[in-house]
């Protein structure tokens, strides 16, 4: 089995008990490693670098819309330089560029199908400035890097389900709904048989350190509701 180089990350000192029957794992420290398991985190600093900085967001290639844009561009300006060779060579001009040379020759500058045409191309001006000064690929989270050369981000889907996990790990917390957004983390707990003041606590604490563990460059704000459970029949 090859070794692996020298310059890779670091695995965690994890030992699989399935690969190595011999790994012997005493009583004390399993029930030990469970304790710590589902201790409710605190609101500790993830392992970082001190210079470690934010991602920075993650910009879209927008491959779809760059590649409208091309064949447009490039139909249309190979349609009106053939045009103007034929005419140039002795042929007439298409109908389609004699008839809009006389449409915009005869109609006014504020007749209803001029404005909503300039409309339009105003719009889709508008739409194409949008995607090349925004980044576009809001689904990603940017994470801190520890290394100038390490850029990571974390999905909302992935970021939801995180701090879902830690609030059903909560005791007395029988439903954990979560919503993520770029800024905000909206949880919605459904909790039974624990007093709802000791609940709210503890399930703050663990958020609080579910968020600080997710390592993002902007921490989401949380908005946790709590309500009981529905009164049967």
């Amino acid at each position: 089995m090859s070794e692996p180089p020298q310059d890779a990350t670091r695995p965690m000192p994890v030992v699989d008990t399935d690969k190595h029957p011999d790994a012997e794992r005493h009583p004390d420290a399993e029930r030990h490693t469970d304790a710590e398991r589902h201790t409710p985190p605190t609101g500790r600093q993830p392992a970082l670098s001190p210079d470690a900085r934010g991602s920075g967001r993650f910009w879209s290639a927008r491959r779809v819309p760059s590649a409208i844009v091309a064949l447009l561009t490039l139909g249309g300006a190979g349609l009106l330089l053939y045009d103007v060779v034929a005419v140039r060579a002795g042929y007439p001009a298409m109908y389609w560029r004699r008839e809009l040379a006389r449409q915009l020759a005869q109609r006014p500058l504020d007749d209803i199908p001029v404005l909503a045409g300039a409309a339009f191309v105003t719009a889709v001006g508008l739409w194409l400035i949008v995607l090349a000064i925004t980044p576009g690929l809001r689904n990603l989270l940017p994470m801190l890097r520890p290394r100038y050369d390490v850029r990571a981000a974390l999905t909302r889907d992935a970021a939801a389900q995180v701090l879902r996990d830690r609030a059903v790990e909560v005791s007395g917390v029988r439903e954990a709904r979560v919503r993520m957004r770029r800024r905000r983390a909206e949880v919605r707990v459904i909790s039974h048989f624990r007093d709802p003041a000791e609940v709210r606590s503890d399930l703050d604490t663990a958020l609080a350190g579910a968020v600080t563990d997710l390592g993002l460059v902007r921490r989401p704000k949380l908005s946790v509701r709590l309500r009981g459970p529905g009164k049967k029949g």
